[in-house]
């Protein structure tokens, strides 16, 4: 099964394939501190619903993305329902009323899930930063609750929930962020599908995956992937 995340007001169509290893994480300048552990591979994402149009040796091999961060201590730190995350300078809350009461039940009516648990993007719309979150019995098919994201499988093994069929993936890392009781491991992923880059940080606390998301045009991403690569990754399980 493969959860297709999409982050874009216009979620891409006609997707194509290709993968690379990862490179090694350089020095990150944010407040909390990291173990970055790289895991190097390259496989073919495959989602049930997206048979793969090409080989991967038929695949071009594009530039990667350097892995550079800003430190985020100064931006506006929003707290949602089991989560903060950092919003970039100028970015605005685009949440509509109808998200925030798609939970509620009606006269015993099934509640809807809420699309978003939380939605920023510049002032042009055209970059977006979303935080997801959901039971992960609705990822991965299975009778227990995952209590960490490793219980979902390995950063390998995940990438098929998190990254599309047909996206070109650019860094998959595990990320060990500490907090007081040891260390919370968290995936990140960032890849491109058609004309989108995305970058996404994903967790599990208490039986539900925890998503950012940030994502712009690629025209955009070598002059703001560091601001939104940054944001995607400041998320906090609380």
């Amino acid at each position: 099964m493969a959860f297709l995340l999409s982050f874009s007001p216009n979620p891409p169509l006609n997707p194509k394939l290709s993968s690379l290893n990862t490179p090694l994480s350089s020095t990150l300048n944010t407040k909390r501190h990291f173990i970055i552990h790289t895991t190097s591979f390259c496989f073919i994402l495959l989602a049930q619903q997206n048979p793969i149009p090409q080989s991967l040796a038929q695949a071009s091999t594009p530039s990667k993305p350097a892995f550079n961060l800003a430190n985020t201590k100064s931006w506006f730190q929003f707290y949602g329902d089991g989560f903060a995350i950092r919003v970039p300078p100028e970015f605005e809350d685009i949440m509509e009323p109808e998200d925030f009461n798609a939970g509620a039940s009606l006269y015993g009516d099934k509640a809807k899930p809420r699309p978003f648990a939380a939605r920023f993007a510049s002032t042009d719309g055209s970059e977006v930063l979303s935080v997801v979150v959901r039971p992960t019995n609705q990822l991965k098919i299975t009778f227990l609750e995952a209590q960490e994201i490793t219980d979902l499988g390995s950063i390998k093994e995940a990438a098929k929930i998190f990254v599309p069929g047909g996206a070109t993936l650019y860094n998959a890392r595990t990320i060990k962020i500490k907090e007081d009781e040891g260390f919370k491991t968290y995936y990140f992923y960032e890849f491109e599908r058609d004309d989108q880059h995305i970058a996404l940080m994903a967790t599990v606390s208490s039986g539900k995956a925890i998503i950012s998301g940030a994502t712009a045009p690629c025209s955009k991403w070598d002059d703001d992937g560091v601001k939104l690569r940054s944001a995607a990754i400041s998320l906090t399980a609380l």
